[in-house]
């Protein structure tokens, strides 16, 4: 079975269900300061999850593109992707766990209409209980009664913590238990297992993770639980990636359809085989080109900095393989002609993409020879790097710091990368100091100012529009409470002049008292109407308009938007611009706050 039919499968299961398929949201979040990207498939649907009605109803299905570095330094095993396509299906205050986990277990096994797994090879795991809630008695019976309607004797269910089987949106907010879903990819039938025969069977990768159920029942505060939600949700998730491997008989995810001509590519220019490096080519080059499918360029901060780690982390272990100069890009090529049916996006920008990635592979490749010299000159003479050391060769070479430790492990020596991070917050103020936090929830903040800036951006991008003119579209966000940082497509650096004149704009609507409200409507309804659709790729057939102004006037804005929003302008104040500067070739960013 091929990727793509999994995919579809995938969505016709759950439509079938009663699910509304809902399209991807970009890599890039949309008012989300918790990451700098998409990492797991909840992270677009958090004004849902936190009560917010969804215009597609309470049952959605999804394919999310995410990405996660946390994980970096696995990669190159046989199951973890820095770019992977998260499947997954949600209940708003619908269905619980009954339904969850006999829908997770029916997709997986049926043959018909499902993945066709044999369940015999399936294991799970549920929530043990501790002072924050009890054992999940009601998943482990649930689990239990399918096994012996379908005949699958052995022991297989295990009782794990809360590191294993909890999941919480952080200290504040939803939270609950969860039960996961293992497939022995031994092609070896063993029949049940002792907890303990899992746990070595996991260790070793024998066993692997393929989906997840989380059951949103508990509020906490303060990491404690201090009662039950008052509407109850279900959001699982389930890797592609992962998924394909076991689907087509594989012990890897880089064995699939979904990576091998990318590796078959690469063969073309190397003999080595050093599999870690080959796996660490073709995932570094597949996840940039998704990455600047959306919009994202290399640069020394923010989502541009992850980007350039990943590029010249590829060129490094491109040398390691002795591949050509130059080869990335067309590696590059093989993973959109890969990847352009499902993602047509892809294609319309293959030559930006490919022409992103060779530019910083040469741009790496002008100082790696001094650099790697360099580092063998403060190798020889310590058995350990400072931290001023592994950022000289930052700064000065540009070796993210992922390379200096590589370099050094290779020979034995240590890095202190504590007193690196020090130096590099000095030097280089990363404003996402989170970047490479595992992701815990990523909720956006909702507190009273947030609202207020979420308000302002609107009245922004309709200002920017009136004096710049209507090409003008939002290209990104990031709201915080202090403040908005709000990216988008202009040619030109704005001249004190306009700046002065968006300011006035902005205020002249806030001090008109406008009222904000929203209408669900058709997305081709909203379209013909003058709505903006900023981020059209999140949203469904049907969609939430936020207006700003009088019903009985032209609205001064209308965009696609999941919310939320203060009820009035009036509650703004007054709006001031700090900065305007360039992001990237035809990309400004506007950095303002409210007085």
């Amino acid at each position: 079975m091929k990727s793509s039919e999994i995919r579809s499968r995938f969505l016709n299961f759950f439509k079938e269900r009663g699910h509304a398929i809902i399209p991807s949201a970009s890599l890039v979040p949309e008012n989300d300061p918790s990451v700098l990207f998409n990492t797991a498939g909840m992270q677009p649907l958090v004004p849902y999850l936190l009560g917010e009605k969804h215009p597609n109803g309470t049952r959605l299905v999804d394919i999310q593109k995410c990405v996660r570095t946390v994980d970096i330094e696995e990669i190159g095993d046989n199951t973890h992707a820095s770019f992977f396509e998260m499947l997954g299906n949600w209940s708003l205050g619908d269905y619980f766990k009954k339904e969850a986990i006999e829908w997770s277990y029916e997709l997986l096994t049926s043959k018909e209409k499902g993945f066709g797994l044999d369940p015999r090879f399936l294991y799970v795991t549920v929530f043990e209980g501790n002072e924050n809630a009890p054992r999940d008695e009601e998943s482990y019976k649930i689990w239990n009664d399918i096994f012996i309607k379908n005949g699958i004797s052995g022991e297989r269910i295990y009782f794990m913590p809360a590191k294993s089987n909890w999941w919480s949106a952080g200290e504040n907010g939803p939270s609950g238990p969860d039960t996961e879903m293992f497939y022995n990819v031994t092609g070896k039938d063993i029949g049940g297992m002792s907890k303990e025969q899992y746990l070595l069977a996991d260790e070793k990768q024998q066993v692997v993770e393929i989906w997840n159920d989380v059951f949103m029942q508990y509020m906490s505060k303060n990491g404690k639980v201090e009662g039950k939600l008052p509407r109850h949700n279900v959001d699982t998730g389930s890797g592609l990636e992962r998924v394909t491997m076991v689907v087509q008989g594989k012990d890897n995810i880089y064995a699939t359809d979904l990576f091998q001509p990318i590796m078959d590519k690469i063969d073309e220019f190397t003999v080595s085989d050093d599999k870690r490096a080959r796996r660490i080519v073709a995932d570094h080059v597949r996840t940039a080109v998704f990455m600047i499918s959306d919009g994202v360029l290399p640069s020394n901060t923010d989502r541009g900095y992850i980007l350039r780690r990943l590029i010249r982390r590829a060129v490094r272990f491109a040398d390691v393989l002795n591949m050509k100069h130059g080869s990335l890009f067309q590696i590059a090529d093989t993973v959109i002609d890969n990847f352009k049916e499902t993602y047509p996006n892809l294609a319309e920008k293959r030559e930006q993409i490919k022409t992103a990635i060779d530019v910083e592979e040469h741009k790496f490749r002008k100082t790696l020879k001094d650099g790697l010299r360099e580092f063998e000159k403060i190798a020889a003479a310590s058995k350990s790097i400072s931290g001023q050391e592994a950022f000289l060769l930052f700064s000065s070479y540009g070796f993210p710091i992922e390379i200096t430790q590589e370099l050094a492990k290779e020979r034995g020596i240590s890095v202190d990368t504590a007193s690196f991070d020090e130096e590099f917050k000095r030097h280089q103020e990363l404003s996402r100091s989170g970047a490479e936090k595992k992701f815990k929830g990523g909720l956006a903040d909702t507190s009273e100012m947030s609202l207020k800036y979420h308000t302002a951006t609107h009245l922004l991008n309709a200002a920017l529009r009136q004096v710049l003119g209507n090409h003008v579209m939002q290209k990104g966000s990031n709201i915080t409470p202090e403040r908005l940082r709000f990216d988008f497509n202009h040619p030109a650096k704005m001249t004190d002049d306009e700046k002065k004149r968006v300011e006035e704009i902005v205020n002249e609507k806030i001090q008109e008292a406008l009222p904000v409200t929203f209408v669900e409507m058709k997305a081709d309804e909203a379209r013909k109407g003058g709505a903006i659709g900023v981020f059209d790729e999140k949203y469904g057939e049907t969609v939430k308009v936020y207006r700003i102004g009088n019903p009985d006037k032209t609205f001064f804005s209308q965009e696609f938007c999941g919310g939320p929003h203060v009820k009035n302008t009036s509650e703004l104040g007054r709006f001031k611009i700090q900065k305007e500067e360039a992001v990237s070739a035809g990309i400004r960013r506007i950095k303002a706050v409210l007085e």
